[in-house]
């Protein structure tokens, strides 16, 4: 199943399962329309009794007429992997950046989340502004000390992140987390999709696209470290809370390691595409103003 948040034309905010080219409201049978996160905390069965109804008792609407928004809004943690795929390893060495010695993860403050079709903001702060694109996954059972064998049974669902860096704020800090967590920098989506209709997540095209032109392309098969490693790696840690957000890392083509480097601006979009997630596009804009959702 497909689930996403969607705001409809009279600004009311629902959720509903996509279905070919339309979304069917699911609003009455949730808690709230706030977090898919908050709603899978509440009820760990939810998605599945959410798939169990049956589309004839169901509101339809198209797709082209709603706003899909971001589906997790206030996760406790949104982490994030870095150099796990080796091509993008490779070009960051030729950069300057240290080969990674163990799995080396970053916070992105929560805050920076927004949803698509949201602008990514350009600050005049941000010189080198930078696009990742990523798969990402949505905790849905709590555990710590996770087995590799037991972790893929503690996501909840699939979706797309543009993991956007700021390099220049990036390179200030050996932690990374303020280059990585401007507000609008974490764009999500478009919809959390269920493991189910996934199959093997490390069996997923990637690619990313500025203005049309194609930037990155691989398959998830590529990763150094599988999401069972990085899920059993991270709760040895930490406890992993429903809602909590991983981003699984990016591969090669990112703006900075280009030659020369080729660094977002105003006006450029950005699209993301993740076989049998979907399609993830924002715009950069020059200003600060908050992203929808």
């Amino acid at each position: 199943m497909k689930i996403a948040r969607f705001r409809t034309h009279d600004g009311k905010v629902r959720v509903g399962k996509v279905v070919d080219g339309s979304v069917y409201e699911l609003t009455e049978h949730c808690a709230s329309t706030d977090c898919l996160g908050k709603l899978i905390s509440a009820n760990a069965t939810l998605f599945e009794q959410l798939a169990a109804v049956p589309l004839k008792e169901l509101t339809a609407h198209p797709l082209s007429s709603v706003q899909l928004l971001a589906p997790v809004t206030s996760p406790s943690k949104f982490l994030a992997i870095g150099l796990n795929y080796q091509a993008h390893a490779d070009e960051s060495l030729r950069i300057g950046v240290a080969p990674a010695q163990s799995q080396i993860w970053f916070n992105k403050q929560v805050s920076c989340i927004v949803g698509p079709g949201d602008a990514i903001d350009h600050p005049a702060v941000i010189e080198q502004l930078d696009y990742e694109a990523e798969l990402g996954l949505m905790i849905g059972r709590r555990g710590r000390n996770i087995r590799p064998e037991d972790a893929l049974d503690h996501v909840a669902g699939y979706m797309i992140v543009n993991d956007v860096s700021a390099r220049d704020w990036q390179k200030r800090s050996p932690t990374w987390t303020l280059g990585k967590s401007f507000d609008t920098h974490g764009p999500i989506g478009p919809w959390l999709v269920t493991p189910d209709e996934i199959g093997d997540p490390h069996s997923l095209a990637i690619s990313l696209k500025v203005n049309g032109e194609l930037r990155q392309q691989a398959n998830t098969s590529q990763m150094i470290h599988d999401i069972r490693a990085q899920l059993s790696y991270l709760s040895e840690v930490m406890t992993l809370e429903p809602g909590d957000i991983i981003a699984t890392g990016t591969p090669a083509g990112v703006g900075v390691a280009m030659t020369p480097p080729q660094f977002l601006k105003e006006g450029d979009v950005v699209t993301i595409d993740i076989e049998r997630v979907g399609q993830l596009s924002n715009p950069v804009r020059s200003n600060s103003r908050k992203g929808r959702g």
